[in-house]
């Protein structure tokens, strides 16, 4: 039997212990703090001998001298890996929530018995491959609010509070609870049927190429990539910007969530998502040639959330 193994590090750490409205504008962020300022520290555990310290080691160095206050989670099933920096830190969700929202759906769907109307699969498409903010409300207003913490509560992502009065951008999450729902996309559950992430997993394949940035940095060619950005600017922590991907097949599946807000710009928080993508691709895939690893577009767009000034 494989046993996790906690890191020398990890143990010598634990041992030292948005629809319609104005956006606000960006303002100076003034002694913002390092990404990786002392007491965040990257943890590991893995079943592949070295992997946790060198996995610990590469994304540590991938967010010096980075500004954000970011947060990770990885989850590797086919070495049994495990990372997170600052599970628990909360941040507006921006986009990625709409990846929340079309779980919603689906198991609101199969409580009832019944498949998406023609209509609800148009507005999940148009959510999903190009992050359609007019479709995502009309979906967060046919759900509401009961069915949208019912689902949370079922997936237990406990600290995921909802936006209220309609600002879906603003949904608090974290990396915790963003890996519990990636959880649920790439492994057999109760709570999602084997329909429903084969379903939203086909959408976030599909995402349009100008939002096929962040996670997706660095996966090898042999992966089958789904993701979902969000980024969202306010008066207060800059911008937000987030990223999560699933990556599957030829026998490798595996999972990342990268959360940042405090950027000073939307192409600050791209950056540091992709700087930790492209070293955990690295580690994990270590023999894929450079060559053939994915390259995002250099001009990444999505659709903000509109939210109220803050």
């Amino acid at each position: 039997m494989t046993q996790h193994r906690i890191s020398r590090r990890a143990r010598g750490t634990l041992a030292a212990a948005l629809a319609t409205g104005l956006l606000a504008p960006l303002v100076t962020l003034a002694g913002a703090q390092p990404a990786a300022a002392a007491g965040a520290a990257v943890t590991c555990t893995s079943g592949k001998a070295g992997l946790a310290d060198k996995l610990e080691r590469d994304i540590t160095a991938a967010l010096r001298g980075k500004t954000a206050t970011t947060a990770v989670s990885l989850r590797d099933h086919t070495t049994k890996t495990v990372c997170t920096l600052r599970p628990d830190q909360a941040f507006d969700s921006a986009s990625v929530v709409k990846v929340t929202v079309l779980a919603t759906l689906l198991w609101d769907a199969k409580k009832h018995n019944r498949y998406l109307t023609q209509r609800e699969s148009d507005l999940a498409t148009a959510m999903i491959t190009k992050s359609d903010n007019a479709a995502t409300t009309a979906l967060w207003k046919q759900l509401g609010m009961t069915k949208i913490k019912g689902f949370l509560a079922a997936a237990k992502m406990t600290r995921t509070v909802p936006g209220a009065d309609g600002y879906w951008g603003l949904t608090r999450i974290n990396a915790r609870d963003e890996q519990r729902l990636m959880d649920l996309l790439t492994a057999p559950n109760t709570v999602l049927s084997p329909n429903a992430r084969a379903y939203i997993l086909k959408l976030m394949n599909k995402v349009v190429s100008s939002q096929r940035w962040g996670t997706p940095a660095g996966a090898p060619a042999t992966a089958r990539i789904q993701v979902k950005n969000g980024w969202l600017s306010r008066s207060t922590h800059g911008w937000r910007v987030h990223s999560v991907g699933a990556f599957t097949g030829n026998g490798h599946d595996y999972s990342i969530t990268v959360l940042t807000h405090d950027n000073r710009t939307m192409n600050d928080g791209v950056a540091t998502i992709q700087a930790v993508a492209r070293v955990i691709h690295k580690d994990l895939a270590p023999s894929a040639p450079a060559a053939t690893r994915y390259t995002p577009t250099a001009t990444p767009r999505e659709a903000l959330p509109a939210v109220p000034r803050a």
